[in-house]
């Protein structure tokens, strides 16, 4: 195995930028799976989207940040609040609390060191 298939293989987290039908800006936070935990809400300004990603890396570390939620179907799902109570990021809707739960810690280990990558 070559330096760069291990390196690969410990690949962390990663921030996702894109524009949206509406070009709004949002970003996705997925795990080193690629599967999404974490959906922004819409942003007009590039820069305010930046600065929501460094609003999940700071708050997704304080439990009492997470909101969690059941929908109308009865599947769990969560919020990541910023400190002033804004919603920062939205979960998948999951098929248990234990699902939730997992999604929850995925968030907590992988945005602190999510790398950024701008699909603009």
């Amino acid at each position: 195995m070559n330096t760069r298939s291990i390196q690969q293989t410990f690949t962390m987290g990663k921030f996702e930028i894109k524009k949206d039908k509406s070009d709004q800006f949002r970003f996705n936070l997925k795990a080193s799976n690629g599967q999404v935990i974490l959906s922004s809400e819409a942003y007009t300004t590039k820069t305010s989207c930046e600065n929501g990603i460094s609003s999940v890396r700071k708050n997704s570390q304080d439990d009492g940040k997470y909101e969690r939620k059941t929908a109308k179907d009865g599947s769990p799902y969560f919020n990541l609040k910023a400190t002033n109570g804004q919603v920062i990021g939205s979960s998948e809707m999951y098929s248990s609390t234990s699902a939730m739960e997992n999604g929850i810690a995925s968030v907590m280990k992988n945005a602190p060191e999510a790398s950024v990558v701008d699909n603009t």
